[in-house]
Parts: structure tokens; C-alpha cells; sequence
């Protein structure tokens, strides 16, 4: 039996990797929109937040391969890529629910290994120390 690469490995191959995506929702967040990520210790609520920690997510990639992008129901949209943080391969998925206007109301987003995980988690506790939005990245193990 072969050992196969990682799907959150991606193809390995950096000519692959865009620069370009901009998701469409992230300029169509309904009111009251909330964001969760296995990164985060609570939802990020509204459209401020859901801004930041995805703007400062997309400074940390090192582009995006992407798998899938598309419609997923009549509700769900799908985003499945792989990418690259501080030389940590990583996999992720995203997740948007759409209200009936067709905005943003809930953006799940989680991404694999544990190690890229972690990562991020500080990585973003580093970058929200001492604003309102730590309180999403600090839990009993880590302190502010």
C-alpha cells in the first residue's frame, strides 16, 4: 500500500496556489452575521469582526489551491482549498449559510492539521491581544 500526500498538503505544486480569490461574501454579511472557526473559542459577531479576523486570515495565507468552490444546496455555499501559513501546510473549509436575501448569516471555517490550527489560533490571539475581539482567541489554557 503507497502512502498517499495529505489532501491539507494540497498538490505541493506553488505555480497552483492563486493570489487573486476575493469570496463574494465577505461584502454580503446579513446583520447579525456570526463567524466560527476550530481556531476560535467563541463566534465572532457582526460584519467588523467577521472583516478583521478574515482579512488578517487572508494576510496569513500564502495563496489559495483551491479543490471546490460552488453552491452546495439551495442555502450553502462551499468554499475547500488548501493553502500555506508561515511554512504550515493547511486545509481548509468554509462554510456560508445564506439568509433568504442571500447574504452571509453564519460563516464556518475550519482548517486541518491540529498543528495549523493551533498555529492560527495564535497567530490571531497575537493579533487581537488587548482589543474586544481577544476574548474570542483566549480561553483557559492561554492567557492575554
Amino acid at each position: 500500500m503507497s502512502e498517499s500526500r495529505p489532501l491539507y498538503a494540497g498538490s505541493g505544486d506553488p505555480s497552483k496556489r492563486r493570489h487573486d480569490y476575493y469570496p463574494w461574501w465577505l461584502d454580503r454579511l446579513a446583520p447579525g452575521v456570526t463567524g466560527e472557526g476550530a481556531f476560535m473559542q467563541g463566534a465572532a459577531q457582526g460584519s467588523d469582526e467577521i472583516h478583521a479576523v478574515v482579512g488578517f486570515a487572508r494576510e496569513l495565507y500564502e495563496g489559495q489551491e483551491f479543490r471546490f468552490v460552488g453552491d452546495c444546496g439551495p442555502d450553502q455555499f462551499v468554499e475547500d482549498y488548501t493553502s500555506v501559513v508561515r511554512g504550515q501546510p493547511v486545509g481548509v473549509m468554509v462554510t456560508v449559510t445564506r439568509n433568504e436575501r442571500g447574504e452571509c448569516q453564519r460563516l464556518v471555517v475550519n482548517h486541518r492539521p491540529l498543528e495549523a490550527v493551533l498555529l492560527l489560533k495564535e497567530l490571531m490571539r497575537e493579533k487581537f491581544a488587548g482589543t474586544a475581539m481577544e476574548r474570542i482567541f483566549v480561553d483557559e489554557h492561554t492567557s492575554p
